[in-house]
């Protein structure tokens, strides 16, 4: 299909003069100048959505030996019009070692180049493999999973090289249509030549002006370009608002925004902490943790409006929306309490989560692809989803507030033992908890009856929710019962989240089994075992140094019951 990108380059000097390029002999461009924006607005059918030529390219960012970072609409242009080497470029991620000793790789680097991995015999056999137990519902092992997804990535990059990937020309009368590439050959199929001459003429012409690195004229070719595709079905083209505000989306970054705002609030917010009277620098704390909570809340709205549903429908999302329900917790019982505690609780959770999605492109695209079926339901989508993650974040901030009592109880037992306050106000947050978890489960077995044509199934997601929901269950009543202290609960706070770890992450990157695939993923797994292993060791500490103390204060006591004998 790479032959039509050249009739384009050899229609661009036929009609416009000058210089006439061959396969072998097409310029370096100049590219690092252009504005990208009039190319990036241009629609794409990819996943199964039509969206920007921008959100497309923005799904991988490559950075070449030189160091330059290149944009990804101009990633795109580059590998298609090869301008660039990118076939020895070592830019496809193959972290797993066992499967790069399966596939003879070197087993330090982390990227490979597409001419190293598309002649491996053993890859494709893996993946095909792969590819059969999936269809016959069989369980992957990590091989399995870490060959299937390099060979996606691997067959997506070859398929922007060839120019197959470049779906821009859309089909005439259904959106379910497929799209096709602007080979000539393939338009006929859809359009006359009388029809499609006018956007076939700006595209020549764009890409000439890129490869000349012409930046007026590349724009101006990439805009008329795309009022060329629009007219020629304005019925299936997508709105220019729509992608403009997807375009906006991808450009806004609101939640790397909300990252810096959330580690500059947390610093400052930890400084009036130790200063004890420093209510004028905590109100600029809890000011600049609210702009972070809007910058987040601004791109999860957006989103919800590209996507046309909550944003709850794959880990990456998910994690955003706990990560901001984390933070708003925190702000309501800041507001109810006037406990910056709360704060302190509720931005360490929130930073490290959106630190480790963005760190995790691989394992956790952001990519908005269409939904399953099963999910085509937006009120129980809605009810039981956000309900349930509601939930998990909840428990993230008690965890989180669970892990500062902790410390505390590590410094001085005597101390956080007599802080009443601050075991009320955990014992609150784990019932807000308790109470989201349960009604999510009873609402996601309605759904199931409605979906499935069964309440329960034993479903590892169902179980593992149970399991977690027990947990916590058991930890508030063990409190009222009295059969722990305070103590106790705390030591619960931290310890039961991993449960809701297990329901959340675990079951679909782990287990990666039952009815809720849709969900399933690979990577991450030694970020979460190096989490909870610390955790742990830290719940040991803190266990042990409240142990000592009790039994140095019951020491203390025996002396002096001893002297006052005497």
């Amino acid at each position: 299909m790479r032959r039509w990108i050249f009739i384009f380059i050899a229609a661009a000097s036929a009609l416009f003069g000058s210089v006439s390029y061959g396969q072998s002999d097409l310029p370096n461009s100049n590219s690092g100048s252009l504005d990208f924006k009039q190319w990036g607005l241009t629609t794409i059918q990819d996943g199964g959505r039509r969206k920007p030529v921008d959100t497309f390219a923005s799904e991988s960012i490559y950075r070449d030996r030189t160091g330059r970072l290149w944009q990804p609409n101009d990633f795109v242009l580059s590998a298609l019009l090869e301008t660039h080497d990118w076939k020895n470029e070592p830019m496809v991620l193959v972290s797993f070692g066992k499967l790069k000793g399966q596939l003879g790789l070197d087993k330090t680097p982390r990227r490979f180049s597409f001419a190293q991995l598309a002649g491996s015999a053993e890859l494709l056999r893996i993946a095909n493999e792969a590819r059969a137990l999936k269809r016959a519902e069989q369980p992957l092992d990590r091989v399995q999973q870490e060959a299937l997804s390099v060979n996606d990535r691997l067959a997506l990059l070859g398929n922007v090289m060839n120019g197959n990937a470049l779906l821009i020309v859309p089909s005439p009368q259904r959106e379910t249509d497929a799209w096709i590439v602007p080979d000539p050959a393939a338009v006929a199929a859809y359009y006359n030549e009388t029809q499609f001459a006018p956007a076939f003429a700006e595209l020549t012409k764009m890409m000439r002006a890129y490869t000349q690195g012409d930046g007026f004229n590349f724009s101006r070719a990439a805009n008329q370009l795309r009022a060329g595709l629009r007219e020629l079905s304005p019925v299936t083209y997508p709105q220019d608002r729509q992608l403009r505000l997807e375009y906006f989306y991808n450009h806004f970054e609101g939640f790397y925004r909300a990252i810096w705002c959330y580690g500059i609030a947390l610093v400052i917010l930890i400084v009036a902490h130790l200063r004890k009277r420093g209510r004028a620098l905590r109100n600029i704390g809890v000011a600049v943790a609210i702009v972070g909570l809007a910058f987040q809340a601004t791109a999860i709205v957006m989103r919800c409006m590209i996507a046309g549903r909550p944003p709850v429908t794959n880990m990456y999302e998910s994690i955003i929306w706990v990560s901001f329900a984390v933070l708003f917790f925190g702000m309501i019982f800041f507001a109810r309490y006037r406990a910056p505690v709360y704060l302190l609780a509720a931005l360490p959770v929130t930073l490290i989560a959106l630190l480790l999605v963005h760190q995790m492109p691989i394992a956790m695209p952001s990519s908005i692809d269409p939904l399953v079926p099963v999910l085509r339901d937006n009120f129980w989508l809605t009810i039981h989803v956000l309900t349930i993650t509601l939930s998990y974040a909840a428990f993230a901030l008690a965890m989180g507030f669970g892990h500062i009592l902790l410390w505390r109880y590590a410094r001085n037992p005597a101390a956080a033992s007599a802080d009443a306050p601050m075991h009320f106000w955990l014992y609150r947050v784990l019932q807000l908890g308790v109470l989201l978890l349960a009604a999510g489960t009873i609402l996601g077995g309605v759904w199931a009856n409605y979906s499935w044509g069964r309440f329960w199934g034993w479903d590892p997601k169902e179980t593992w929710a149970l399991i977690a929901l027990l947990c916590y269950i058991l930890t508030l009543h063990g409190r009222l019962a009295g059969w722990w202290t305070e103590f106790g609960l705390v030591v619960a706070s931290v310890v039961c989240f991993l449960a809701v770890l297990m329901a959340w992450y675990g079951v679909n990157f782990v287990l990666g089994k039952g009815l809720h695939s849709y969900g399933f993923g690979i990577g991450g797994e030694t970020y979460v075992a190096t989490f909870v292993i610390a955790d742990l060791l830290f719940v040991v500490f803190a266990i042990w140094r409240y142990r000592a103390s009790k039994r140095a204060v019951s020491l203390a006591t025996e002396i002096e019951s001893e002297r006052a004998i005497v």
